[in-house]
């Protein structure tokens, strides 16, 4: 039986929240840290008004909450929102809120937060332009857009390569957005000055396809597409013996016209 795409995102990480809220990769990480200064030098703790967008196991949320006045976490799946509730609980965070919702369509009225963003969730949206400019609808005349996610390669044989063994571990990714594309997504979704960084993230071969739950006919053929790829590729991606690898995670911090 065949089904459609928010059915097979929603399949593939309902049953895998807790996973995620011990992912060390998504526990930690330079780009939580900058996230966190961002907030705290841009937006009054007082007031401030936070959406994390496919908010996942929440680390974002949790990372930002206490510069904030209210956190609302937003994402597809109740399993997800549900382990971010208790997290929240158990670190005693009382101003983080969930809601079940896509980032393509959200009940929020305009314009009524002051930061709207998202981590490592960005890649899987199926309609990532209508998302942007929902985003840019429910955020403040003036305020903020962050969004954190993996980087697709400029080179067009990297890219290929990333996005084949990405989609073969996760049969819900769509696609790793290149720089360049997310300059021109998030200027046409209304959002300007627009700031980037990057850094090395490093992914261990057995937790990474472990977190997804691939099966063992999908990780001998991502082996075979690392070990059968050319020179430039395991150089760019740093592939190593066991598989692990590295690509680069993304932070871009833009804003809405006042």
């Amino acid at each position: 039986m065949q089904t459609d795409h928010s059915e097979t995102v929603q399949a593939q990480f309902d049953s895998q929240a807790q996973a995620y809220l011990q992912s060390a990769v998504h526990a930690g990480g330079p780009d939580l840290l900058r996230a966190g200064e961002l907030i705290s030098q841009s937006i009054p703790a007082a007031s401030g008004r936070f959406l994390d967008v496919g908010c996942g196991a929440g680390h974002l949320s949790f990372a930002v909450a206490g510069a904030l006045a209210s956190v609302v976490a937003v994402d597809p799946s109740p399993n997800m929102l549900a382990t971010v509730q208790r997290a929240a609980n158990e670190k005693g965070l009382a101003n983080i809120q969930t809601v079940q919702a896509g980032a393509e369509s959200m009940p929020f009225d305009g314009g009524c937060f002051c930061v709207v963003a998202s981590r490592y969730s960005a890649h899987h949206w199926f309609d990532l332009p209508e998302a942007l400019k929902e985003m840019r609808r429910v955020v403040k005349p003036g305020g903020y857009l962050l969004m954190i996610d993996i980087e697709g390669d400029e080179n067009p044989l990297v890219d290929t390569h990333l996005q084949a063994i990405e989609v073969l571990r996760d049969r819900s990714h769509v696609r790793d957005r290149s720089p360049s594309e997310w300059g021109r997504l998030i200027m046409d979704a209304g959002f300007s000055a627009i700031q980037h960084q990057n850094w090395i993230t490093r992914l261990a071969f057995q937790p990474w396809v472990t977190r997804m739950r691939t099966s063992p006919e999908r990780i001998a053929m991502i082996r075979t597409v690392q070990q059968e790829a050319p020179a430039e590729v395991r150089q760019a991606l740093a592939i190593e013996g066991d598989g692990s690898f590295s690509m680069k995670t993304g932070l871009w911090w833009a804003r809405a016209p006042r």
